[in-house]
């Protein structure tokens, strides 16, 4: 399994992108970014 300090940047920058293409879903890609990095930190706790 990738670990959490490979799949957090990718987020970021696949979110990033995201944000340049489509600047209406701005909210929508946060919301997401968020939820998959906190879901994340409490996988890591596990």
């Amino acid at each position: 399994m990738l670990e959490t300090i490979y799949i957090q940047p990718a987020i970021a920058l696949a979110a990033g992108i995201l944000i340049l293409l489509m600047p209406r879903l701005l909210s929508y890609i946060v919301a997401i970014y968020l939820i998959a990095v906190g879901v994340l930190g409490l996988l890591d706790n596990l």
